[in-house]
């Protein structure tokens, strides 16, 4: 699945770094699964820190549903609204961050179809007594794939 929009944001630097196509293809990712703007910002920090101590970058999957009358392209949130959105999100990460919007039908057919063989995934949810919330549901599939899931919870 394609994104409908990707953005690399990377943290301010004293100088312009010109990152190394092949060094950045073997990077560690980190992919981050948006759910909520409170529980994500709890993912997005724990994914920073295991990030920064391994010098791996972060990727903020962010499946953006559009409601069936509406045609795939055209979501009834517009992408310029949500990528300010998002860049505010991201820049908060103290390591390079890559932004990717998709639009879809189904959350879990597009996070699974964007996530590449056995990734490291975290997904942020809210702290509660209840095991079936959706966030869980998903951290329980994305690791019957075969991802490794780190499961934030948010104060």
């Amino acid at each position: 699945m394609e994104p409908a929009l990707e953005r690399t944001l990377t943290p301010r630097t004293k100088g312009p770094v010109r990152p190394d196509p092949v060094e950045a293809d073997r990077r560690l990712n980190i992919a981050v699964i948006f759910t909520t703007v409170p529980t994500t910002l709890s993912a997005m920090r724990k994914a920073g820190s295991m990030a920064a101590s391994l010098g791996a970058r972060i990727t903020l999957l962010v499946p953006q549903v559009v409601p069936y009358p509406l045609p795939l392209g055209s979501p009834p949130v517009l992408l310029d609204w949500n990528e300010k959105r998002f860049r505010v999100i991201a820049s908060q990460s103290p390591v390079e961050t890559v932004v990717r919007i998709f639009l879809c039908r189904d959350t879990r057919d597009a996070v699974e179809g964007s996530l590449g063989p056995k990734s490291l995934v975290v997904i942020g949810g809210r702290k509660t007594f209840w095991p079936f919330t959706k966030e869980k549901r998903l951290a329980r599939r994305l690791g019957r794939c075969g991802h490794e899931v780190i499961f934030a919870e948010a104060e």
